[in-house]
């Protein structure tokens, strides 16, 4: 903890991946979703060193005097970093191995190389021949000069060659394990007494001889590698190219982006270790990482849907909006009233029916909508297109700086400048992640608006994990005041004038401070002074110095964060009026609703921004009135659920705890309240 009573954030984040972890040791959850939970972990972490551990590093060549702006010694954040790690290592393979095991004991056996019998083993190689083999492309040692060449986050086995013919000299080889081709999973066909699964890691292994006999070495040992990179994309400053093809060639970039993490299986020998160094030119120890024997865990996130029902997650089949039925028009009971959709208690496909409906309704004018993450089959776009070539305006604003997204939303930019939508040009260095979509309908009184405004993307994929919140409105003034945001999307240096909307980079942050000091006003007179806070990050010193002084003036504060949060609560003087809880469970919690008592008439809003300097100075966000009275109620009963966990709920950063991440308590007589199914039930139970 820093003076100023901050956590640091890059530690908080992996106080955040420790929760996914603890999910992964839970007996009480499924052992599968268990499984799904250690791929989280993994996939979490591998994105960690790709992005903040890579930031670090930049960070650290800066000259030291540098270092007093930041206020922090990167050097000291990335040994923290590296203890952490090495911590939460131990405990992430004995979560898998615990997993493995009582798998085993239910008839699912994830076997390892070497435990299969002659019959299984005859039928790897049966399927290494027919599926596996034409993908596989191994590249000598020797011919290798640096690690350019070798993929982000890629598997790859180093394999020592002998012969048992003494004129054969020994070579070494690097086999990448084609993941992106292959399924990394091999399920053997059942025979009655145990389901068995073979890693594709040890596919291979087995059948190292069909490759390399003809070549005439019979003797084999691998131990698999991986690197993971700098993601952190250089844009040039090249007047002459368009954004677009400074985007394409910086993904380029990426791809021989410095190593910032070189993973090795531990049992490598020494000999080989420092043969791949000397060949990769790794001679910086900090950046190297003895592992297992197999990387990637993150491929546990798609794990094939086999066994038994009770190994998995009972289903919670997304429902309709009761105010949604079929066979009806959208905008007629849009007309008469404010929807809200949870997801992903809430079926996404009301709204692609409601772009289904306005891309043949004759009365519908224009479409515009922002995307920042679509899925890979993505409906979405494809009502898109679909009104598109039923003659209507269709504008997108799609944003091409979306980490780890660019590549998807350039072939998509290129997909839907070809069947003539408008594609608004994404702002170099201000992101657009406000989730928008505005539908004007000529009726009999004038123009329409129907607007759509989410906390969550319009993706069909992540609807289903991500819990999010997004309203469906007529009212005029919001449908005008979205039209301004696509005006300043194409000229964002004007900013508009709104009356109900809020906006980042302009006035989220001031929006946000007026309210608390709003009630802290309030407490100082007396009277009804609280907020409830919910968000993925809490991070903006700004805001969390004024919550500070909300609860030394007595302000009551409940904060739900997911992520990260570097507000320490409960300190004596300073904020013990305020409590942080953080919940992790099935589904991930992505949506911003934000509460505050207003001296007895509460004020709602849902927002696409975290309260993150980047949300609130460099992205173009979106805060939203809640004004509808049954909206409201339905948000607060949500919130209260939320609040009243005591299943998946963690207490973070609490002064008073030694433990990180201690659950939240269940007194004897209290009952069981796991938020997730909870407010399932409640949406349910409204049907």
């Amino acid at each position: 903890m820093t003076n100023n009573n901050l956590i640091n954030r890059e530690i908080s984040w992996l106080h955040f991946n420790a929760r996914v972890l603890q999910e992964a040791m839970d007996h009480a959850n499924p052992l599968f979703e268990r499984l799904r939970f250690v791929g989280i972990y993994s996939n979490n972490r591998d994105e960690f060193f790709r992005v903040r551990v890579a930031t670090m590093r930049r960070l650290k060549e800066l000259q030291k005097e540098k270092h007093e702006i930041l206020n922090y010694d990167p050097s000291k954040t990335l040994k923290q970093i590296r203890t952490i790690i090495d911590q939460q290592e131990q405990a992430y393979m004995e979560a898998y191995m615990s997993v493995r095991d009582e798998l085993r004991d239910h008839g699912f056996n994830i076997v390892g190389y070497g435990d299969l019998n002659p019959q299984q083993l005859r039928q790897v190689k049966k399927y290494f021949t027919q599926h596996v083999r034409p993908y596989l492309f191994p590249i000598m040692l020797s011919g290798i000069k640096d690690v350019q060449g070798l993929r982000d986050n890629s598997i790859y086995l180093v394999v020592r060659l002998r012969s048992s013919r003494t004129e054969i000299k020994d070579d070494y080889a690097l086999v990448k394990v084609p993941t992106s081709r292959v399924s990394r999973f091999f399920l053997l066909p059942d025979d009655g007494i145990e389901s068995v699964v073979v890693l594709l890691d040890d596919v291979i292994r087995y059948n190292f001889e069909e490759i390399f006999l003809p070549f005439g070495f019979d003797i084999f040992d691998a131990y698999s590698i991986k690197f993971t990179r700098d993601a952190e994309l250089d844009l040039e400053n090249d007047l002459s190219k368009s954004f677009l093809e400074i985007m394409a060639e910086s993904l380029k970039q990426r791809k021989r982006g410095a190593p910032v993490r070189f993973i090795y299986d531990r049992d490598m020998p020494a000999e080989i270790l420092d043969l791949l160094l000397k060949k990769f030119k790794i001679n910086k120890k900090d950046i190297l990482i003895p592992g297992w024997k197999y990387h990637n865990f993150r491929d546990f996130m798609d794990f094939p849907h086999v066994g038994h029902e009770t190994l998995w997650a009972k289903p919670l089949p997304p429902m309709r909006h009761p105010d949604l039925p079929p066979f009806q028009s959208i905008f007629s009971v849009i007309k008469s009233k404010d929807i809200m959709l949870h997801y992903p208690y809430h079926t996404f496909m009301h709204i692609i029916d409601l772009l289904r409906e306005a891309s043949i309704d004759p009365r519908v004018r224009s479409i515009k909508m922002t995307l920042y993450r679509a899925a890979r089959d993505s409906n979405v776009i494809n009502a898109l297109v679909n009104a598109a070539r039923n003659g209507k305006s269709v504008t997108v604003f799609l944003e091409l700086q979306a980490r780890f997204d660019e590549k998807a939303n350039i072939q998509w930019s290129e997909k839907l400048h070809e069947e003539g939508v408008k594609v608004i040009k994404t702002i170099p260095g201000l992101k657009v992640h406000a989730k928008l979509l505005l539908i004007r309908r000529k009726e009999t009184e004038g123009d329409v608006y129907y607007t759509n405004i989410s906390t969550g993307n319009f993706n069909e994929s992540t609807a289903r994990v991500y819990a999010d919140d997004s309203l469906l409105t007529s009212n005029e003034q919001i449908g005008l005041e979205v039209g301004q945001m696509f005006r300043l999307f194409e000229t964002p240096y004007s900013p508009p004038n709104l009356k109900k909307l809020v906006i980042s980079p302009y006035s989220t942050r001031k929006h946000f401070l007026r309210l608390i000091n709003t009630e802290i006003r309030h407490a100082k007179a007396g009277t009804e002074a609280w907020c409830i806070l919910k968000m993925n990050s809490l991070v903006d010193d700004v805001l969390i110095q004024k919550l500070y002084q909300a609860s030394q003036a007595g302000v009551n504060i409940k904060i739900i964060v997911r992520g990260i949060c570097v507000l320490t609560p409960g300190i004596e003087g300073l904020s013990e009026n305020i409590e942080v809880i953080s919940i992790i469970d099935r589904f991930l919690e992505h949506s911003r609703v934000f509460v505050f008592a207003n001296d007895g008439q509460p004020l709602y809003y849902i927002s696409s921004a975290d309260w993150m300097v980047r949300n609130l100075d460099h992205r173009f966000e979106l805060v939203c009135p809640i004004e509808d009275p049954v909206i409201q109620n339905e948000l607060h009963q949500m919130l209260q659920i939320q609040l009243a966990d005591n299943c998946k709920a963690r207490w973070v950063n609490k002064a008073d705890s030694d433990e990180v991440n201690s659950y939240r308590t269940r007194q004897p007589d209290e009952e069981i309240i796991r938020s997730q199914t909870a407010i399932y039930d409640f949406l349910k139970n409204r049907q």
